[in-house]
């Protein structure tokens, strides 16, 4: 399931949303068994990790064929920049989020950014995607770069804009 989720990130986002330009598996030093890399038009770049919970009654391990539903509505994409032409985390999860239902993906449920959760919002933020069997998906922000820098060795302190 994190296997296909990371291919189709790679293969659907770009073409979703028009200010990302590439997305690619996240690999190398330091990378999680899954992630991302996305790359926006200004040349910034977010590194998501991608971690994942099995949809009810299904065993680790277990062949599974993919879950199919109904398309998301797609919602407008938000603006990505701010009037410095820079990004923030904040910005960047609705930008993401509104780009997964552009997608067509008939797995997915539901997509949602960390801090627009109802309840608590979260204090780090990501995307949560809801697969229609019930499986789950977290895509936890873990580095952030401005363009021309690397992405640093600090996982998770983000900076405020990049």
């Amino acid at each position: 399931m994190l296997d296909r989720f990371t291919q189709f990130c790679v293969q659907a986002l770009p073409s979703s949303g028009p200010d990302i330009t590439a997305v690619q598996p996240w690999q190398g030093d330091d990378a999680p068994t899954y992630g991302i890399t996305v790359t926006f038009s200004s040349g910034s770049r977010l590194w998501l990790q991608i971690t994942g919970g099995l949809a009810p009654g299904t065993q680790a391990g277990e062949a599974t064929t993919p879950p199919s539903g109904a398309v998301l509505e797609p919602v407008p994409l938000p603006a990505l920049f701010d009037e410095t032409g820079t990004v923030s985390p904040l910005r960047a999860e609705a930008y993401l989020t509104a780009a997964l239902t552009h997608t067509d993906s008939t797995e997915i449920a539901q997509a949602y950014g960390y801090s627009s959760r109802p309840g608590q919002p979260a204090q780090h933020p990501g995307l949560g995607v809801i697969l229609h069997n019930g499986a789950r998906l977290y895509l936890p922000f873990v580095h952030t770069a401005k363009a021309e820098q690397d992405r640093g060795r600090s996982p998770f302190r983000l900076q405020s804009s990049f």
